[in-house]
């Protein structure tokens, strides 16, 4: 569940903060919109895989995961880690090429999805 909290910051990314919380400066993006466009969510991807440009949001991103993958997203905001749950189940459901090369980099040992991925594989976004 680690990298499927931390991979939904996308449109909610990590500002470490005094106290112990990301920044909710990402909280209001429409997670919706990027999801259903591949021009918004594409580059967000590639991004993290070392593929692309990143965005400002997606440079924090890559910056926490490693840490909110250590800590079960301790420092994501309630919204960041609902949001979490909807981007990573779309991104399995509907990317699985993209969800494989970013085990691959961020859990290659699978010990932080393998508990989590089933359950998200039923989540249900358009």
């Amino acid at each position: 569940m680690k990298l499927l909290i931390v991979l939904s910051c996308m449109a909610v990314a990590a500002y470490a903060r005094p106290d112990s919380t990301y920044t909710d400066k990402y909280d209001q993006v429409n997670l919706d919109e990027i999801l259903s466009n591949p021009r918004l969510r594409i580059p967000y991807i590639k991004c993290l895989l070392d593929q692309g440009k990143c965005s400002p949001e997606g440079k924090e991103l890559k910056a926490h995961i490693s840490e909110a993958m250590s800590n079960k997203c301790g420092k994501c905001t309630a919204k960041q880690r609902e949001g979490s749950r909807v981007v990573i189940g779309y991104i399995i459901n509907h990317e699985p090429e993209y969800w494989q090369q970013l085990t691959a980099k961020y859990d290659p040992e699978r010990k932080y999805v393998k508990e989590y991925e089933n359950e998200l594989k039923k989540i249900s976004h358009a």
